[in-house]
């Protein structure tokens, strides 16, 4: 019995290797300006707009979410809960700094203060965080998440389609379309 021939293989010119890597590499090129260019939004708004959006998010993210009365906030920016009132876990304290500068270990350990257990606290960054900070955030009996600029972005992009239409303005985005191979 004669064998079956081998299926036929496709052979790729180095032309087309060369447009599929220019292609890659503008599509990277792409998505990296789009990051950089939300990035540069969101660190455009003033400290309320950030309060409203990091709010904005946490509604999307199914939280009821409150941002603090101008004046004394006693360090809790935004407090979010299941319930809107705080007598369902989590209990979510946030604290919003909307700064060039990185935040450090006191600013953590203020901002930890009397907390209890069953709090959960976000602290947000466009700064960035220290070192000591971070080690800080790692050591806290309460759980605490550091968000930076870049992270921020991320949760915005990812709950993006549930924002309200208040936090929709803020960083107006449309989404692109992209062909893939």
């Amino acid at each position: 019995i004669p064998e079956a021939p081998p299926p036929p293989t496709t052979v790729r010119s180095s032309a087309e290797d060369e447009e599929a890597q220019a292609e890659t590499i503008l599509r990277e090129d792409v998505r990296e300006k789009s990051e950089q260019f939300i990035e540069d939004r969101i660190a455009a708004l003033d400290w309320q707009q950030m309060q409203e959006l990091v709010a904005g998010i946490l509604r999307a993210m199914g939280y009821h979410a409150t941002v603090a009365a101008d004046g004394p906030d006693r360090g809790v920016d935004i407090f979010a809960s299941p319930d809107g009132l705080g007598l369902q876990e989590p209990r979510i304290f946030v604290e919003v700094k909307h700064r060039n500068g990185a935040m450090g270990a006191d600013e953590l350990r203020a901002f930890l203060g009397g907390r209890r257990a069953g709090d959960r606290c976000l602290y947000v960054s466009t700064g960035g965080f220290t070192k000591e900070a971070r080690y800080e955030a790692d050591r806290a009996v309460v759980p605490l998440t550091l968000i930076t600029l870049p992270r921020l972005r991320e949760l915005l992009l990812q709950h993006y389609e549930q924002l309200d239409p208040a936090a929709r303005a803020l960083v107006p985005l449309q989404r692109l379309y992209w062909p893939v191979e």
